[in-house]
């Protein structure tokens, strides 16, 4: 405990984390105009002409748990950006500051020390989870008002949302750690980090609409295997028709943390710090 300690006291000691709660809020902010738009929109009916072959998970969509589900993890997409520069910067910041000579010096069981950095990221990502859904509860449910939905929050699916919500924070915590511990430079590995969450996720959408005009739909159920779009999977309020099980999306991110994890642990028992 005294080692997860002295990891939050190096991170409230510096500016790191009231910077990352400033970004944090704006972009809060903004997803939850759009999704109070979308709700609306989905709400009301008014789409116009959809697809044939879109129509079921549109049907879907608009089911009164899913649009209740997506405004209740609102912020997820950012929120999950900003807890894996969390775990990135509790690594980097010992080489950015040169105090990590000092750290193993202090505790010389490289271990335990990395353990600490990982509990430590993961409770400033569930700290941030909590402070996002209690936000996303009081909104979420003056929305769903707005657009004579009631809160649902009586409903099972909806509290699994929110659930595997704080599940993807950790997991995105642990992630941002095994990067950190992969790029020494705090530069290199939070725009490495920013690249492959943003471009991942913004790419893998690109190539699997190409894929899927090419050989059938049934290709896109493969975005589960990409960190970022298993994260949104795993927060749908029930089944969305042509997307895998909920339950495959947090399978996917826990295999990610865990290799990303267990890796951290073993380079930095093995590496040279100097």
């Amino acid at each position: 405990m005294n080692l997860v300690r002295s990891e939050l006291l190096k991170i409230r000691t510096t500016s790191t984390w009231w910077v990352l709660g400033l970004i944090s809020l704006p972009l809060w902010a903004l997803t939850l105009l759009i999704n109070w738009w979308q709700t609306d929109a989905l709400a009301s009916g008014n789409l116009g002409e959809v697809p044939a072959e879109q129509a079921d998970r549109l049907h879907a969509a608009q089911v009164a748990e899913n649009l209740a589900a997506n405004l209740y993890t609102n912020g997820q997409f950012f929120g999950l950006l900003i807890v894996m520069l969390l775990g990135i910067i509790v690594v980097t910041s010992e080489f950015f500051h040169q105090t990590v000579t000092t750290t193993f010096l202090t505790a010389p069981h490289r271990t335990a020390v990395m353990l600490a950095k990982l509990v430590a990221a993961a409770g400033l990502a569930m700290v941030l989870w909590l402070v996002t859904t209690v936000l996303n509860l009081v909104f979420g449910g003056l929305i769903l008002s707005s657009v004579d939905i009631g809160s649902h929050l009586g409903g099972g699916a909806v509290w699994r949302a929110i659930g595997l919500n704080a599940l993807a924070y950790l997991l995105w915590a642990v992630l941002g750690v095994g990067i950190g511990v992969l790029i020494r430079s705090q530069i290199g590995a939070t725009v490495t980090g920013i690249l492959l969450y943003l471009g991942g996720a913004i790419g893998a959408i690109t190539v699997f609409a190409v894929l899927a005009a090419k050989f059938g739909e049934g290709v896109n159920k493969l975005q589960v295997l990409v960190p970022s779009l298993a994260s949104s999977l795993m927060v749908t309020g029930t089944e969305i028709p042509g997307n895998p099980p909920r339950w495959v999306g947090a399978l996917v991110l826990v295999g990610y943390a865990l290799v990303s994890g267990v890796t951290g642990v073993l380079i930095t028992r093995r590496r040279d710090i100097a």
